[in-house]
């Protein structure tokens, strides 16, 4: 599933492939991927101008004229083009928006999970999803204060903490594996048993490598690319992420690999220790 990283990779992408472009009209093959019926939603986007695209957590806001915004979840393998007019198109594109400079604007998914809803602008945030999440994974946004808060009041174990949207936004499989190696936290940590300097440590590390990866374009696993259909390059600085077996990048220790609330958890037994209680 495209994480933080990819999806602010895309949204830089689109800005310069498509903001102000004027959207003439939209083909909408698949119906289930938009909240309203495919005529309906078309000619609310007939001639309307992309204005800019926007981000919040991993939903991308394409900003409409006329007060409108598409808000588009890209789940787990979605993905935007942008082609020629007349080229044949692939048989996991499902909408088209066609552009006045004689371009299509193209959303293509292979397991048909990304959805678009189209709402008035300023209304965003009474999406499904976005009504309860998190703050941003950034210096002004994360605050150590709301940490040891939202933290103290949890007995959950730390890695499907870290994957709750509500919580933190944008955080994904890859950058909890990576963030809980980084600060030497087990991924089976109860969140309330975090000292303050492990808080500080883990706080510090989301942030840089959130930022290092969106640096990097993000991390391209199974089918993600940027808006201009190339692969990032974050997977190749991966520290822990799909090296099970392998030694740990720290210590030599082999990387072990479990199942943890459903989803694949590499760590280093050696690095990342379970601990009691730690006041500090």
């Amino acid at each position: 599933m495209p994480e933080l990283p990819e999806v602010e990779t895309v949204r830089r992408g689109l800005t310069e492939l498509v903001a102000g472009s004027q959207v003439t009209s939209v083909d909408v093959l698949y119906p289930k991927m938009v909240n309203l019926p495919p005529e309906d939603f078309a000619a609310a986007l007939k001639d309307r101008t992309i204005e800019q695209i926007d981000r919040r957590g991993k939903y991308l806001f394409l900003r409409m004229s006329g007060h409108q915004t598409i808000v588009s979840h890209l789940r787990m393998e979605g993905n935007y083009d942008v082609q020629p007019e007349g080229t044949p198109l692939t048989k996991h594109t499902h909408i088209v928006f066609h552009l006045a400079d004689g371009r299509q604007l193209r959303y293509n998914d292979s397991r048909k999970f990304g959805r678009m809803t189209l709402v008035e602008t300023g209304q965003e945030m009474t999406v499904a999803g976005l009504k309860t999440i998190g703050p941003e994974p950034t210096e002004s946004d994360l605050t150590l204060d709301y940490m040891k808060k939202i933290f103290s009041k949890s007995r959950k174990v730390i890695k499907p903490f870290l994957l709750d949207q509500s919580k933190i936004a944008g955080l994904g499989n890859i950058y909890a594996d990576e963030v809980l190696w980084l600060s030497k936290i087990n991924p089976k940590q109860p969140v309330n048993t975090l000292s303050l300097s492990e808080l500080k440590t883990l706080r510090k590390n989301i942030i840089h490598e959130i930022q290092i990866a969106i640096a990097g374009h993000g991390t391209t696993v199974h089918s993600y690319s940027t808006a201009y259909g190339e692969a990032g390059q974050f997977q190749n600085h991966l520290n822990v992420y799909g090296r099970q077996g392998e030694p740990c990048l720290r210590c030599g220790t082999p990387i072990k690999k479990i199942k943890l609330a459903q989803r694949g958890t590499h760590f280093c037994p050696k690095c990342q220790v379970l601990h009691g209680d730690r006041h500090e």
